[in-house]
């Protein structure tokens, strides 16, 4: 059984985050074995006992995950120091110790998926499922940003697209899986393109590099999760069938790490 840092313990396996179970170490409010937690880099696995706040920690079998369409205008964040709208002010309170997979820029609208559990969030995060959008830009599709979606580009000044206080610099662009122009005029263009990244603005700052701004973005699937008729602001489980094949792809991930080993 793997060792496990003790706060990732904690947070993959109740709604505490990693820093709000650092803070339960800090108060003396864990502990393993019957003493008290006080090391923060201590490791462990389900073979220690584990408490927490007096309640005996157990391994979280059960996940569970929902569709929700992002609105224009919104944070994907817990809260905003700005007092900007997030997420969280939309959805119903039951979800507010949900996590979001990968985020949408506060312009951005469509598909965004939260769980309950850590462990599903990070390797969502982390995995290479397709995600297809939906780009409006100020200007028109040139030959040159269609050799970049089919090769790849790396890009040495990324900061056009890019928030004023990224510390990004640099990106490389893998070739897009797949692209459609739907329209294209001097004016405004609209392509419908799928990757598997999901690196800082990267669109936004894909077509900032030719010069052109994106006017609207919205991400319409994630993997076999479509976004179809959810309206702005409302929300839904999975169905079954995207349990199963959620469920299929994670233990396929697993598996590539077993082999890895």
């Amino acid at each position: 059984m793997e060792l496990t840092r003790l706060n990732k313990m904690i947070s993959h396996n109740t709604h505490y985050s990693r820093r709000e179970a650092d803070e339960l170490i800090k108060q003396g409010l864990v502990k393993v074995d019957g003493k008290v937690a006080e090391d923060l880099s201590m490791k462990v696995t389900f073979k220690n006992r584990i408490e927490v706040k007096g309640n005996a920690l157990f391994e979280k079998s059960q996940y569970s995950v929902i569709v929700y369409h992002k609105q224009k205008g919104e944070l994907v964040s817990k809260k905003d120091d700005r007092g900007r709208k997030t997420i969280f002010d939309t959805l119903p309170k039951r979800f507010s110790h949900y996590l979001s997979v990968g985020r949408l820029d506060f312009a951005s609208e469509g598909l965004l998926l939260l769980s309950d559990s850590p462990a599903v969030v990070s390797a969502l995060m982390h995995g290479d499922l397709e995600r297809v959008y939906y780009v409006k830009i100020n200007g028109s599709v040139t030959q040159a940003m269609e050799l970049a979606m089919k090769e790849g580009m790396f890009i040495e000044d990324a900061r056009k697209g890019g928030h004023e206080q990224s510390s990004i610099r640099s990106m490389e662009f893998a070739p897009f899986l797949a692209y459609r122009i739907i329209k294209n005029t001097p004016t405004y263009s609209t392509v419908k393109v799928m990757i598997n990244e999901g690196k800082n603005r990267e669109l936004r700052r894909f077509f900032g590099y030719f010069d052109v701004e994106v006017v609207d973005l919205k991400r319409v699937s994630y993997g076999k999760i479509d976004l179809d008729m959810l309206k702005p602001g409302k929300h839904r489980f999975l169905e079954a069938t995207e349990y199963a094949a959620l469920r299929d792809y994670l233990e396929f991930e697993e598996g590539k790490k077993g082999d890895d080993q």
